[in-house]
């Protein structure tokens, strides 16, 4: 398995703890999560967390219907924690990894879990997120 930056991804990340991460969304819920934190969704294709990515071109992409209103992309210091690997569609963890001890759930890119191909991570405890820096979009 080649090394894509987490290690083999499996359990843990060796090494490094901490990545520089991005999420999209308005400029107005961009300042929002500047000031007050990010909050946990209630569901997605990995269950409840924040979803964030190591791509700044796919969080370029959202929010999708932003219908007409300033973008954002937030720069974000991520501190991972326990990480497992979600690479297929109907994995046995894919909405339950935080149940059993994991901090982050990582979607390699090119596995076939996102259209774009592109990774995406999903933090369970918004706590270990950072904002950086807003970036307009």
């Amino acid at each position: 398995m080649a090394d894509n930056g987490y290690g083999n991804g499996m359990q843990h990340y060796p090494g490094r703890k901490t990545y520089i991460m991005y999420h999209g969304t308005t400029m107005e819920k961009a300042l929002k999560i500047q000031s007050e934190g990010f909050r946990r969704s209630a569901d997605g294709m990995l269950g409840p967390g924040v979803y964030v990515s190591r791509s700044k071109e796919k969080a370029s992409r959202y929010p999708l219907n932003a219908g007409g209103e300033q973008l954002a992309i937030l720069k974000l210091s991520v501190r991972v924690g326990k990480v497992k690997r979600i690479d297929s569609q109907g994995h046995r963890l894919q909405r339950t990894w935080h149940q059993h001890g994991y901090d982050t759930a990582w979607v390699p890119a090119n596995c076939g879990m996102v259209t774009s191909g592109l990774e995406e991570d999903c933090v369970y405890d918004p706590s270990r997120i950072k904002v950086l820096e807003i970036l307009p979009n």
